[in-house]
Protein backbone atom coordinates (compact mmCIF):
# COMPACT_ATOMS: atom_id res chain seq x y z
CA UNK A 1 0.00 0.00 0.00
CA UNK A 2 1.30 3.42 -0.88
CA UNK A 3 1.62 6.55 1.17
CA UNK A 4 -1.19 7.77 -0.65
CA UNK A 5 -3.65 5.35 -0.35
CA UNK A 6 -3.17 5.26 3.65
CA UNK A 7 -6.82 6.72 5.25
CA UNK A 8 -5.89 10.03 6.57
CA UNK A 9 -5.08 10.04 10.82
CA UNK A 10 -3.51 6.26 10.71
CA UNK A 11 -0.14 7.65 11.07
CA UNK A 12 -1.60 9.65 13.57
CA UNK A 13 -2.96 7.10 15.17
CA UNK A 14 0.22 5.22 14.67
CA UNK A 15 2.56 7.80 16.28
CA UNK A 16 0.47 7.75 19.46
CA UNK A 17 0.26 4.08 19.63
CA UNK A 18 4.42 4.22 19.54
CA UNK A 19 4.25 7.16 21.46
CA UNK A 20 2.49 5.28 24.29
CA UNK A 21 4.55 2.35 23.85
CA UNK A 22 7.78 3.72 24.53
CA UNK A 23 6.20 5.59 27.32
CA UNK A 24 5.10 2.26 28.74
CA UNK A 25 8.63 0.53 28.27
CA UNK A 26 10.49 4.00 29.78
CA UNK A 27 7.89 2.95 32.75
CA UNK A 28 9.41 -0.17 32.67
CA UNK A 29 13.03 0.62 32.93
CA UNK A 30 12.56 3.11 35.60
CA UNK A 31 10.51 0.67 37.62
CA UNK A 32 13.51 -1.93 37.12
CA UNK A 33 16.15 0.65 37.86
CA UNK A 34 13.99 2.00 41.04
CA UNK A 35 13.41 -1.56 42.62
CA UNK A 36 17.45 -2.20 42.08
CA UNK A 37 17.81 1.28 44.27
CA UNK A 38 15.13 0.29 47.02
CA UNK A 39 17.34 -3.09 47.21
CA UNK A 40 20.92 -1.62 46.75
CA UNK A 41 20.42 1.47 49.20
CA UNK A 42 17.71 0.05 51.70
CA UNK A 43 14.99 2.63 50.90
CA UNK A 44 11.31 2.36 50.46
CA UNK A 45 9.52 2.49 47.57
CA UNK A 46 7.66 5.75 48.62
CA UNK A 47 10.76 7.50 48.82
CA UNK A 48 12.67 5.98 45.50
CA UNK A 49 9.26 6.81 43.54
CA UNK A 50 9.75 10.33 44.97
CA UNK A 51 13.10 10.75 43.98
CA UNK A 52 12.73 9.33 40.64
CA UNK A 53 9.97 11.64 39.97
CA UNK A 54 11.98 14.65 41.06
CA UNK A 55 14.98 13.90 39.42
CA UNK A 56 14.91 11.17 36.81
CA UNK A 57 11.71 10.79 35.01
CA UNK A 58 11.03 13.29 32.24
CA UNK A 59 14.77 14.36 32.39
CA UNK A 60 17.45 13.74 30.11
CA UNK A 61 20.54 11.71 32.04
CA UNK A 62 23.12 9.81 31.35
CA UNK A 63 20.69 6.45 30.61
CA UNK A 64 18.61 8.29 27.93
CA UNK A 65 20.49 6.10 25.38
CA UNK A 66 18.31 3.01 26.99
CA UNK A 67 15.55 4.77 27.91
CA UNK A 68 12.97 7.39 26.90
CA UNK A 69 13.04 10.55 29.56
CA UNK A 70 9.24 10.27 29.43
CA UNK A 71 7.84 7.88 31.24
CA UNK A 72 4.12 6.55 32.22
CA UNK A 73 3.88 7.51 35.54
CA UNK A 74 0.74 5.59 36.16
CA UNK A 75 2.31 2.51 35.36
CA UNK A 76 5.77 3.02 37.01
CA UNK A 77 4.21 3.33 40.28
CA UNK A 78 1.58 0.66 39.60
CA UNK A 79 4.94 -1.94 38.73
CA UNK A 80 6.67 -0.50 41.56
CA UNK A 81 3.52 -0.88 44.30
CA UNK A 82 2.54 -4.56 42.85
CA UNK A 83 6.58 -5.64 43.07
CA UNK A 84 6.81 -4.43 46.47
CA UNK A 85 2.93 -5.68 47.63
CA UNK A 86 3.06 -9.32 45.80
CA UNK A 87 6.79 -9.62 46.39
CA UNK A 88 6.91 -12.93 48.39
CA UNK A 89 4.62 -14.58 45.84
CA UNK A 90 6.81 -13.11 42.83
CA UNK A 91 10.38 -14.28 44.49
CA UNK A 92 8.08 -17.69 44.54
CA UNK A 93 7.28 -18.20 41.47
CA UNK A 94 10.60 -16.85 40.42
CA UNK A 95 12.58 -19.47 42.49
CA UNK A 96 10.44 -22.30 40.99
CA UNK A 97 11.11 -21.18 37.54
CA UNK A 98 15.06 -21.05 38.50
CA UNK A 99 17.19 -24.30 38.69
CA UNK A 100 17.24 -25.85 42.29
CA UNK A 101 20.04 -24.58 43.07
CA UNK A 102 20.21 -21.02 42.38
CA UNK A 103 17.66 -19.21 44.14
CA UNK A 104 16.17 -15.62 43.76
CA UNK A 105 18.56 -14.25 46.36
CA UNK A 106 21.93 -15.90 44.19
CA UNK A 107 21.22 -14.25 41.05
CA UNK A 108 22.26 -10.79 39.58
CA UNK A 109 20.18 -7.97 41.91
CA UNK A 110 19.35 -6.06 38.40
CA UNK A 111 18.06 -9.73 37.05
CA UNK A 112 16.20 -9.60 40.17
CA UNK A 113 14.52 -6.36 40.24
CA UNK A 114 13.72 -7.38 36.73
CA UNK A 115 11.98 -10.22 37.56
CA UNK A 116 10.45 -8.95 40.26
CA UNK A 117 8.89 -6.04 37.89
CA UNK A 118 8.03 -8.12 35.28
CA UNK A 119 6.13 -10.45 38.31
CA UNK A 120 4.45 -7.96 39.14
CA UNK A 121 2.70 -7.47 35.88
CA UNK A 122 1.94 -10.85 35.51
CA UNK A 123 0.46 -11.07 39.10
CA UNK A 124 -1.91 -8.11 38.66
CA UNK A 125 -3.26 -9.06 35.29
CA UNK A 126 -2.91 -5.87 33.64
CA UNK A 127 -0.53 -6.74 30.85
CA UNK A 128 -0.68 -9.61 28.64
CA UNK A 129 2.00 -12.02 29.47
CA UNK A 130 3.78 -12.47 26.16
CA UNK A 131 3.87 -8.40 25.79
CA UNK A 132 5.55 -8.34 29.73
CA UNK A 133 8.14 -11.53 28.65
CA UNK A 134 9.08 -9.10 25.40
CA UNK A 135 9.27 -5.81 27.17
CA UNK A 136 11.49 -7.50 29.91
CA UNK A 137 13.92 -9.58 27.53
CA UNK A 138 14.07 -6.24 25.90
CA UNK A 139 15.21 -4.37 28.93
CA UNK A 140 17.27 -7.58 29.84
CA UNK A 141 19.30 -6.69 26.61
CA UNK A 142 19.40 -3.02 27.45
CA UNK A 143 21.32 -3.43 30.85
CA UNK A 144 23.53 -7.15 29.60
CA UNK A 145 23.87 -6.23 25.84
CA UNK A 146 27.22 -8.91 25.48
CA UNK A 147 25.23 -11.29 28.07
CA UNK A 148 23.22 -14.22 27.07
CA UNK A 149 21.34 -12.99 30.34
CA UNK A 150 17.95 -12.17 27.71
CA UNK A 151 17.86 -15.57 26.61
CA UNK A 152 17.40 -16.71 30.36
CA UNK A 153 15.02 -14.10 31.41
CA UNK A 154 13.16 -15.16 28.33
CA UNK A 155 12.96 -18.85 29.78
CA UNK A 156 12.16 -18.26 33.34
CA UNK A 157 9.70 -15.03 32.19
CA UNK A 158 7.65 -17.63 30.29
CA UNK A 159 8.01 -20.56 33.33
CA UNK A 160 6.21 -17.35 35.76
CA UNK A 161 3.98 -16.46 33.10
CA UNK A 162 2.61 -20.07 32.85
CA UNK A 163 2.13 -19.75 36.37
CA UNK A 164 0.41 -16.92 36.85
CA UNK A 165 -1.68 -16.60 33.76
CA UNK A 166 -2.21 -20.13 32.31
CA UNK A 167 -5.44 -19.06 30.91
CA UNK A 168 -3.29 -17.08 28.55
CA UNK A 169 -1.40 -19.78 27.10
Amino acid sequence: MSGQDQKPGNSAAGDKRSERQARSSAARVYAVQALFQMEAAGQSADRVMREFRQWRIGREDEDADMVSAEADDALFARIVDDAVNWQSRIDQMTDRALVAKWPIDRIDPVLRALFRCAGAELVSKGTPPKVAIIEYVQIAQAFFPEGRESKFVNAVLDHMAREARPEAF
